[in-house]
């Protein structure tokens, strides 16, 4: 590896404004600034944070929505040698709690209110602030020393960002110049916490090596200086950073990030913009499709995006969206917070069949294989099998967690996704879904995405998910939970008959389940896991007759 040359995520805002000074980098909102803009921004944020007492190494928790503030402290924090904590926004205060505590966090940096979350009320509700001063002192975060809000004002017992300015003015060039040179390409850069929808969220820990990761994804998708990024995902997670942030000053391409993702704003935004990349997953695919069919706008500059196509549940989906959306060419593909991203990918010239029924083919830097879990052995073409990965970019760690991280990795460094996948004949990968939303029924294995795919297909289903009940006789049988389409009014037995003929009898749903809004990770996945206990509460165990 010792090739490849090494580079620092905090110096990328300076290069990307000596190669591209004038040419502008970031917008939100009314706000647009150049790479010299937003290079200038960044060493601001970094010197506040030195003011503020922020040492090298120190873990930094920024509890942030989209904004343009997030990407100068993020790039701040990491400049000066400490270690970035991207926190999701919609924790609440015991995911508060768990995460300042867990990672060691020394500062946390969050809003004292954004929209109709009061961020102070929550970090009171678990911090004890003091009554004088900024200094924290609570026994159950020994480690956290600061809390620095960003508001219209100063509140009691918090530093206020606005007011650091001040004092960041007085840190000279060359201070945060040697801060800067002194922090080391192999160190932990941040740890970013999973989605917890299984328990509580664990700590994975990457370097700045990942820089490579998202240069070579970029010569994959000839991302240059003349694409534009509509980022409408969450920074605080691994595709928004990435494929966004980090991708905008890598290239030099622009980056248009918004708060949330709204399916009118953002195709509005592409047509203003000339937007050339977006990129999201199934449940964006589709608002942005039906949006765009609902009122259409000239979409003529999009280019390409991840939209990952593999599950046979999204693959309709994403075929009616590079329809609806055209030019756009999506690009299918496989990665995780513990992988990184481009774990497999599809490539431009790649046929329709390929960017919808597939999830591409392996990654640079990557080694994959699919394993059979009951035997150990290597699964043949088109048998399921738990996704295995390799690579440069593969996590360190679970934040203080050796059992968890020693579990997670098999012999040699192969890490267990936990994800079911196939190879397919020519050497691409097609995704299958978590293992553990795969279904056992009387000893047949069960993909649900295959059923959620075929009732996607029928004109009043709006959205869908298929989970397993447990069942005295045959192991589990499958739930199918269902949105209409507004207006329309479906049976259970209507869902069902829609099954029966077009898939094994196994396959088909035992129990329909009709609600209005599925309970979403802030990817925009469905929640399974509380699909499955929500089930088993309503339904309890079954045994289904012969």
């Amino acid at each position: 590896m010792e090739w490849y040359p090494k580079r620092r995520f905090g110096d990328l805002p300076r290069d990307a404004a000596a190669r591209l000074p004038e040419a502008e980098a970031l917008v939100f909102d009314k706000a647009r600034y150049t790479f010299r803009d937003l290079s200038t921004r960044v060493d601001d944020a970094a010197k506040r944070l030195m003011a503020s007492g922020v040492r090298h190494g120190d873990h930094v928790a920024l509890w942030l929505n989209n904004s343009d503030d997030w990407i100068f402290i993020a790039f701040g924090i990491l400049k000066i040698g400490a270690v970035l904590v991207p926190i999701n926004t919609r924790f609440r205060s015991r995911d508060l709690a768990y995460v300042l505590k867990q990672s060691d966090s020394s500062v946390l940096i969050t809003h004292d209110r954004s929209g109709p979350v009061d961020y102070l009320d929550l970090v009171r509700e678990v911090v004890a602030l003091p009554t004088s001063g900024d200094r924290v002192e609570d026994g159950a975060y020994p480690l956290l020393r600061r809390v620095i809000l960003l508001g219209e004002r100063p509140h009691a017992g918090t530093a206020d960002w606005a007011s650091l300015a001040d004092a960041g003015a007085r840190i000279a060039a060359d201070d945060l110049a040697a801060r800067a040179q002194a922090v080391d390409p192999d160190a932990t850069a941040f740890i970013m916490y999973t989605s917890g929808t299984t328990g509580f969220p664990k700590g994975v820990v990457h370097t700045h090596r990942l820089i490579r990761n998202v240069e070579e994804r970029a010569y994959r998708m000839a991302i240059t200086h003349n694409d534009v990024i509509l980022n409408y995902l969450p920074l605080f997670h691994a595709f928004g950073l990435s494929e966004a942030a980090w991708m905008s000053l890598v290239t030099g391409a622009k980056h248009v990030v918004t708060r949330t993702f709204d399916p009118d704003e953002s195709l509005d935004l592409i047509e203003r913009e000339r937007v050339s990349i977006i990129h999201g997953f199934e449940a964006h695919m589709k608002g942005l499709t039906e949006a765009q069919e609902a009122r259409p706008r000239d979409l003529s500059s999009l280019r390409t995006g991840i939209f990952a196509a593999g599950m046979l549940s999204a693959t309709p989906v994403v075929r009616r969206g590079a329809r609806v959306l055209a030019p756009l060419k999506n690009l299918s593909g496989f990665g995780m917070t513990e992988t990184w991203l481009g774990v497999t990918l599809c490539a431009l010239d790649d046929d329709e069949t390929h960017r919808c029924e597939s999830s591409g083919y392996p990654g640079l830097g990557f080694e994959v294989r699919v394993m059979d879990s009951e035997t150990g052995t290597a699964a043949g073409i088109g048998v399921p099998g738990e996704l295995q990965v390799r690579g440069f970019s593969v996590m360190r760690e679970y934040y203080k967690k050796p059992a968890e991280t020693a579990a997670t990795f098999a012999e040699d460094g192969w890490l267990r996704t936990g994800d079911a996948a196939m190879w397919l004949a020519d050497g691409y990968i097609r995704f299958l879904g978590r293992y553990k939303d795969m279904l056992k029924v009387g000893g047949e294995n069960v993909d649900p995405m295959e059923t959620e795919g075929l009732l996607l297909e029928h004109p009043m289903v709006h959205q869908v998910a298929v989970v397993g009940l447990p069942d005295a006789r045959l192991g589990e049988v499958p739930v199918a939970y269902v949105a209409c389409t507004p207006g329309a009014h479906l049976e259970a037995d209507a869902v069902i008959d829609h099954c029966r003929g077009k898939v094994a009898s196994f396959k088909v749903p035992r129990h329909v389940i009709f609600i209005d809004s599925f309970p979403m990770t802030e990817s925009g996945k469905i929640r399974k896991a509380d699909l499955r206990a929500d089930a088993k509460k309503r339904l309890g165990t079954k045994e289904t007759k012969a």
